[in-house]
């Protein structure tokens, strides 16, 4: 399938994944995540059951803090 990852196309070699799935298969290990799937923000105790199709647009954004 053909996604659009932050702004970037991306195939992946399945016709569907979990959001976290996804985050594995593209190494996403950060702790503080905002995903957003076709601009719906997806809550953490979500990803496993919210699904990424072919033509969706996934945002994965990493949260930093600091002084």
């Amino acid at each position: 399938m053909k996604i659009t990852l932050n702004n970037r196309p991306e195939s992946i070699g399945k016709e569907q994944v979990s959001v976290s799935e996804l985050l594995e298969l593209k190494n996403f290990t950060f702790k503080m995540l905002v995903i957003k799937v076709n601009g719906k923000l997806i809550k953490k105790g979500a990803y496993s059951s919210v699904n990424i199709y072919d033509g969706d647009d996934v945002t994965v954004l990493h949260l930093v803090s600091g002084g």
